[in-house]
């Protein structure tokens, strides 16, 4: 096998992740659970506990595979290497908010200073007004991504669908070089939908949602393909739409929890905020029913992203 060949590289560093992730979660579950960083899952209705913050094994599982990328491909040394730099300042203020609870200024500030780096890799020839929307986007996708959560692998699910998007319209348009992110962010994420599903046996916290929306906008800038990126993260800019205009800037402790009944169903409260979630839950629903809409919500953008793709092969986006 010839590592030197963009696309071989791409997949196998994305098989990196994967497996790295996939092995080290049992034991992180479990030093978790003993450390007592566990959270109750809510929409169940024995509020089981299950451990928190598991994204550390996302971003394990991602930083061993970009440092494989940077050694088989020491070409885009540069870009990979700030790419891994924003994603770990990113997980680390993920670890912090889900410790200590960061006010949503605090943590789009915070975020906005660990997206700078992207700044120094982006394509030449571009203004001051475009690099400094990239810390911007940095920090807004991870906001969306953080927001649009709470359920059984809603959040990990939803990652994988607008990952695979980009990286097969990445292939597409024979962006294999940035590939190499998309793909290790996809191995990675995954392996952990495997422990994440429901039952869910454990939950990504904030460092786990919050790198999914920033490995998006760094692909969306270094690769040239944010009208793709924009297009997979819709149902989460729906979902930070509908929140916004019932709600305002809201702090996660004063949300109405959803209702779940004693067989299970879930129900939106009455006079709370409104979401992507809770248009759907018109109705009672069992979690894992609204997880599936949700996705397959997810997967339809991600199709209309591959076929943009398809259809714009050779333009830069």
């Amino acid at each position: 096998m010839n590592f030197s060949q963009l696309p071989v590289t791409s997949a196998f560093c994305g098989l990196i992740a994967f497996v790295v992730t996939f092995l080290v979660m049992p034991t992180l579950i479990r030093r978790l659970k003993k450390a007592n960083i566990v959270g109750r899952d809510i929409h169940k209705y024995s509020k089981p506990e299950v451990a928190e913050m598991g994204g550390i094994g996302i971003l394990f599982g991602f930083a061993i595979a970009i440092m494989v990328g940077v050694y088989l491909n020491p070409t885009w040394q540069s870009q990979l290497t700030i790419t891994l730099i924003v994603i770990l300042l990113t997980g680390v203020i993920g670890m912090v908010d889900d410790l200590i609870m960061l006010s949503s200024k605090e943590k789009l500030i915070l975020l906005w200073i660990a997206g700078l780096p992207i700044m120094w890799v982006t394509p030449p020839n571009v203004g001051l007004l475009y690099m400094l929307l990239i810390p911007v986007a940095v920090s807004v996708a991870s906001n969306l991504t953080n927001m649009l959560a709470g359920f059984n692998g809603i959040e990990t699910g939803l990652g994988v669908i607008a990952l695979s998007s980009l990286t097969l319209s990445c292939i597409i348009m024979n962006k294999y070089d940035v590939a190499i992110i998309s793909f290790s962010m996809l191995g990675a994420l995954v392996a952990f939908l495997f422990y994440n599903k429901y039952p869910a046996n454990v939950f990504p916290g904030d460092v786990g949602t919050l790198i999914i929306g920033a490995s998006i906008a760094i692909i969306a800038f270094i690769g040239r393909v944010k009208i793709i990126a924009f297009i997979v993260l819709i149902p989460n800019i729906i979902d930070g739409l509908l929140k916004f205009r019932s709600a305002g800037v809201m702090e996660r402790q004063n949300f109405k929890p959803t209702i779940v009944k004693e067989d299970g169903m879930l129900e939106a409260p009455s006079g709370s905020f409104n979401s992507l979630i809770r248009s759907i839950l018109k109705k009672p629903m069992k979690e894992k029913q609204v997880v599936h809409i949700i996705w397959a919500i997810g997967i339809f953008f991600g199709l209309i992203g591959i076929l943009i793709a398809y259809f714009n092969k050779g333009y830069m986006m």
